[in-house]
């Protein structure tokens, strides 16, 4: 079995960020989302995996995945261009995947327990397709699927007006070489793009069986700041504690956390897991770094109070205004305007930015 993961898409829910770079490599918990979805196919076995490329700097993309060696794949590049829909990214890849069962991993998802289980059961049968699904309040948000009473499916629909369940279909497809021919005969839907949703339909009324997998655990689309900041706080929520760099006498550090080489925890600094600190940074004295935070590589802050946030590499904040549910680019710098009123603040800042609060 091959894996494709897709890492094109405009990203315009994550503007500025996207400006810079894919949404795919936004960091949870200081790790790109991608490699999340990279290692969760390798550990199901699957290790001959296709890239999907946007035209959104796609040479970042390479750049952090190269041959895919450094993690225990193969990686084959394929150029979709401008985003055209899911089951367009998948045409793109047919000569990569001909003859193959493959599994189709979209590369801003997150799943909590991984598709190991997914693929086997898939490996197992006779299926044309598989999908996994998860229970969601708002399932008109997302392509949602119905099943019978024996839990087969008997419809799938994009983002209805009313849903007919509360399944939405994760970014995860199981499928065979009969969807290429399915996908050729596809119309572009309302917004313009080839849906894998109708794709998956029509290979269900044309007699083809999907099975269906409902997961247990968490999933998270992170396609919104809020999105990628429950993420983070989920991924942290399982961390385990591991501390590389230095600590000094009279600095606090408490609950799960895990900090990189080179990094100096100052006396007088408090970390409050759980928290993840990259390598070669600096938490200065009086610093306060509260729970479900992720702070980037070589990243300074002398004096900060902040939680509940992502900070991207290279980043420097100084000011006791307290930073909440915030994600800051990579290269930003926060001063203090000695004349501001203390308050929380919550910020989405893009790489290169420069705020005085």
């Amino acid at each position: 079995m091959k894996g494709l993961i897709l890492a094109g898409g405009s990203g315009t829910r994550l503007r500025p960020f996207t400006h810079t770079g894919p949404k795919q490599l936004i960091p949870i918990a200081n790790k790109p989302n991608i490699l999340y979805c990279l290692e969760d196919l390798r550990d199901a076995g699957i290790v001959d995996i296709g890239v999907i490329l946007g035209d959104n700097q796609p040479e970042k993309v390479r750049e952090l995945l190269r041959d895919g060696r450094d993690f225990g794949v193969r990686i084959t590049y394929v150029v979709q261009g401008p985003p055209r829909g899911i089951a367009h990214a998948i045409g793109c890849a047919e000569s990569f995947l001909r003859g193959d069962a493959f599994c189709v991993y979209l590369g801003d998802n997150l799943l909590k327990g991984g598709i190991a289980a997914i693929v086997r059961e898939f490996k197992g049968s006779r299926a044309e397709a598989g999908i996994a699904l998860c229970r969601v309040p708002n399932p008109e948000m997302f392509g949602v699927a119905e099943l019978n009473a024996a839990g087969h499916v008997v419809g799938l629909v994009e983002k209805p007006k009313e849903p007919k369940s509360d399944l939405a279909l994760v970014g995860i497809y199981l499928l065979r070489d009969s969807i290429f021919d399915v996908i050729r005969t596809l119309k572009p839907s309302w917004r313009d793009e080839l849906e894998i949703t109708d794709a998956l339909e029509a290979l269900r009324a044309a007699g083809g069986t999907i099975l269906a997998h409902v997961v247990t655990g968490w999933w998270k689309d992170t396609g919104k700041p809020e999105d990628i900041l429950e993420a983070n706080r989920l991924v942290l929520d399982e961390l385990a504690s591991n501390v590389e760099g230095t600590v000094e006498p009279g600095a606090q550090v408490s609950g799960r956390v895990a900090i990189g080489r080179g990094t100096l925890v100052r006396s007088g600094a408090v970390v409050a897991g759980p928290a993840v600190i990259g390598r070669d940074c600096v938490i200065g004295a009086g610093t306060y770094v509260g729970p479900y935070t992720a702070i980037g590589d070589r990243s300074v802050l002398e004096p900060a109070d902040i939680e509940n946030s992502i900070v991207l590499t290279d980043a420097h904040i100084a000011t006791r205004h307290k930073i909440v549910h915030s994600l800051i680019g990579s290269h930003t710098r926060i001063d203090e305007d000695e004349h501001a009123r203390p308050k929380g603040t919550r910020l989405v800042l893009g790489e290169h930015s420069r705020v005085r609060l």
